[in-house]
């Protein structure tokens, strides 16, 4: 978590700040090679409240075979130990997303629409699977925010002011990173990396911010991953003309999130060799080569996920 969380309103007890909704798919529409943007509405989303940027959310997708994902509890203190206790070959599959856009349909509305963009990325991914095969009137569940402002909204607009936004996205956390972009004023100045497997992957976000991005596109030929990502970012100028890698501007804010293991590298690079103050790199691996979510999921509750506090050891 960052070191200073925007606090939720006094009326609002901490406990409610996030509670359960039932969501339904309106429509789909593929975006990109990689991108599904599935649309859900529900009368329960008139409660919904995202905090926009890179607001979070868990999703629980129904596994193979079943058409609709069910809970045996939605209760604060009971629904994670019943979910467990599930079979499992019946147990949703929990998997946390970005809130890409929640929208009131109409003046008035007792339901908002809310937008979320899926990878697609073979069938052995229970979300890619679930996505590909969603159409209207599927239903699932959700865990997300009741508060606008809450702890899964991790971006600081307010840190991101006055100086250089340095961005780094994977696919994963694409969506996120427009979601920022397109919230950004006009003043914001912004360098980003973004990394998507395919050349059709590179969507154009609609940011009013005076944004320079490098895509690198993992189909065409180059180094490792991680290897191919720090060298990009190392060879950019951030301080305008002059040699590369000597620094970035005072005041650097960086937002970091992807793949966790190349995420790390990115922010040793910038710390190390940029001189951006660590307290100033917000970062998030959203995922980890080698592991499952149900595995980091487990790291998480037993305390043992990765650190991601600003003063976290390199």
């Amino acid at each position: 978590m960052t070191a200073t969380e925007p606090e939720a309103p006094a009326e609002v007890p901490a406990a409610q700040h996030f509670g359960f909704f039932a969501l339904e798919v309106l429509r789909t529409r593929r975006i990109g090679h990689s991108f599904l943007r599935v649309t859900f509405g529900g009368e329960s989303l008139s409660g919904f409240r995202s905090g926009g940027y890179d607001q979070s959310l868990s999703l629980f997708l129904p596994p193979a075979g079943v058409e609709h994902a069910e809970l045996p509890a939605t209760g604060e203190d009971t629904w994670f130990a019943a979910w467990r206790g599930m079979p499992d070959e019946s147990r949703p599959v929990m998997r946390s997303y970005t809130v890409r856009e929640q929208r009131r349909t109409a003046e008035g509305a007792e339901a908002d629409e809310l937008d979320i963009d899926f990878v697609l990325h073979g069938e052995s991914s229970p979300a890619s699977h679930w996505a590909g095969r969603a159409v209207a009137g599927s239903r699932i569940m959700a865990i997300g925010p009741r508060v606008a402002q809450n702890k899964s909204v991790r971006f600081q607009p307010e840190a991101a002011e006055g100086g250089l936004l340095l961005m780094y996205a994977d696919e994963t956390a694409l969506p996120a990173a427009f979601s920022i972009l397109e919230r950004l004023p006009e003043a914001a100045r912004v360098r980003a990396f973004f990394e998507v497997p395919h050349a059709e992957d590179r969507l154009v976000p609609l940011t009013p911010a005076e944004a320079h991005l490098t895509w690198i596109v993992r189909d065409e030929a180059g180094p490792g991953r991680t290897e191919r990502v720090v060298a990009a970012v190392r060879a950019a100028e951030l301080t305008g003309p002059g040699d590369p890698g000597t620094g970035a501007p005072e005041g650097t804010y960086a937002w970091l999130a992807g793949e966790a293991g190349t995420v790390r590298a990115v922010r040793r690079h910038v710390v190390q060799e940029r001189s951006v103050d660590r307290r100033a790199v917000r970062f998030t691996g959203y995922w980890r080569l080698g592991a499952s979510e149900e595995q980091l999921l487990a790291e998480a509750y037993a305390g043992q996920a990765p650190d991601e506090e600003p003063d976290a050891a390199l």
